[in-house]
Parts: C-alpha cells; structure tokens; sequence
C-alpha cells in the first residue's frame, strides 16, 4: 500500500450527502453495512482510503458563525438536507476520475429506495496555495501535522 501512495497526486474528499432518513436518524441496515463494509475493504487493499466516517444526524451538531472577529454558535438540526453531509471518506487517488470511478463502484450509501448522492471534492494541496504559504508557514504546517501524527499514534 505504501508504494502504492507515492505514486498518487491528490486527495479528495467523498461526501456522502445526506437524506430526510439519515437527518431522523434511521441505521443502515446489516446488509447495507456489510455492502459497505466490502467496498471498503477494496478501498484499503488498492491503497485508496486515508479515512472515512459516518456522522450523526444535525439535530446533534453546532454550526459556528463568523463575522469579523465575532462567532456566534447555532444548534442544529439544520432544514436544508440537500446541503447536509451524512458521512464521508478521504480518498488518495491519481486523478479524479479514479476518484469518479471508485465513486461508481460503491454500494448507494442509502436504503436501496432511496435517492442519494456522493459529492467529491478535491482536497487543497501546500502547492495550491503559491507565494502566500511562505516557506515559514510551510515549516509550520509540516511540523504541525507531524505533531498531530505523533499525537494519533
């Protein structure tokens, strides 16, 4: 897996977009999660995945708000489903559309009857962001993520 990974060129996020269902909160069912769980088991034997979780309805979540420097905190749930995010996965991929086609295989992350749909969004990279990421905040955002990766161990 890990020869696999260097020659990989991108991150991208798979949001599973979420559902009236999955807002109130109904389980997948065992086949559902075995489905999934098999998909998955593709994902890490072809060196693919970096991460990937369920979230719980956003009755359970806090959105924080920004203006200025001033935050003010909203409890969930929040109306607009089509805009809500049920699960996701962290992918390492060549291009995307290998993330496009790992995409397709999947099993629907809903109930069968349902309609769903993933959303796949590329991932920034140190190199996006050109001059403003100076090599001292570059430095730091190395040694930050190294912390963090000690921290996880």
């Amino acid at each position: 897996m890990g020869r696999r990974r260097k020659e990989m060129t991108m991150k991208v996020m798979v949001m599973v977009k979420a559902t009236k269902d999955s807002e109130a909160g109904v389980m997948p069912s065992e086949e559902l999660l075995r489905e999934m769980g098999q998909f998955n088991e593709q994902l890490v034997k072809a060196g693919i995945i970096l991460a990937g979780e369920g979230l719980h309805p956003s009755v359970k979540g806090k959105r924080v708000k920004f203006k200025g420097k001033t935050t003010s905190v909203v409890d969930g749930p929040f109306t607009e489903t089509k805009e809500l995010v049920a699960g996701f996965w962290l992918w390492q991929v060549k291009s995307m559309e290998e993330a496009v086609e790992w995409a397709r295989r999947m099993p629907n992350p809903m109930p069968a009857e349902i309609e769903s749909e993933v959303e796949i969004r590329q991932v920034f990279s140190p190199d996006d962001f050109g001059p403003a990421l100076t090599p001292e905040l570059r430095e730091q955002e190395e040694r930050l993520r190294a912390e963090s990766a000690a921290k996880q161990s």
